[in-house]
């Protein structure tokens, strides 16, 4: 698996929906209603679902095996992500109609970079079969330190990136709506929005450190390890929606 083919279809696939998804469904800033998010939800499970039939066609029962296992496995562990978003999104107090916006490009590097991640694990297992003997022991670690310390209290605003970003860019005096960066007395600013998405790609990446490990144990195949990543990832918008449109719900 894995034919040159294969990983450009699945990428312009990728990037013809998340294409349709802003520009024609979410053109204009709105909040995003618990209906809509359960309809995207629905529809990204859907066609994650319908690409593993296609493999399980195409390639036989080991690859599709392999996959559905990796993506469930990958859908749960960034299950966390979700209430992530929920405290970063509080802490900067970013406006509802806007979250979507942030979740849409923070998905776009999310791609680059657990591509970049799983490139890179490819190449070192590969080459030194071992580190993932290595993987194994990291995420023994990480189960072993969260039984014994359990979780620590989430503060978005002490994100080393973000003072970094603070330090080196000037700052937009004023909120400008959904827009990333703003020209004010002749020079560009960066907004609080795009200080959140700072934080949200940091907070992807260090979840990816356990999540693609895993995945490695799964499946050897980099197409199914990326592909497996990839539809797990575009379905957490929608469900980050269904959680934020139903805390009225929860009692705690």
């Amino acid at each position: 698996m894995g034919t040159p083919a294969l990983w450009v279809g699945f990428n312009l696939c990728v990037l013809l929906i998340l294409a349709i998804d802003l520009g024609l469904f979410n053109r204009k800033a709105h909040a995003i209603t618990l209906r809509e998010a359960a309809i995207w939800s629905a529809v990204w499970v859907t066609l994650s679902l319908s690409f593993n039939v296609w493999i399980f066609l195409a390639h036989g029962r080991q690859p599709g095996v392999e996959f559905l296992t990796a993506y469930l496995i990958e859908q749960s562990l960034s299950m966390d992500n979700i209430f992530v978003f929920l405290l970063i999104f509080r802490a900067f107090g970013v406006e509802p109609r806007f979250q979507h916006r942030v979740l849409f490009w923070g998905v776009l590097g999310a791609i680059v970079l657990r591509g970049t991640m799983i490139g890179l694990g490819t190449v070192l297992i590969q080459r030194f079969e071992w580190v993932l003997y290595l993987f194994g022991v990291f995420l023994l670690y990480v189960g072993a330190h969260m039984l014994i310390r359990g979780h620590e209290d989430f503060h978005p605003e002490r994100n080393p990136l973000l003072r970094w970003a603070r330090r080196i860019f000037p700052m937009a005096q004023t909120t400008q709506d959904e827009h990333f960066f703003v020209s004010e007395r002749g020079r560009w600013a960066i907004t609080p929005l795009f200080l959140t998405l700072l934080v949200v790609e940091s907070s992807d990446v260090i979840f990816a450190l356990d999540s693609i490990p895993a995945v490695f144990g799964i499946t050897r195949q980099p197409f199914l390890v990326y592909t497996s990543n990839i539809c797990a990832i575009l379905g957490l918008r929608s469900f980050y929606f269904l959680l934020s449109g139903s805390l009225s719900m929860f009692r705690y």
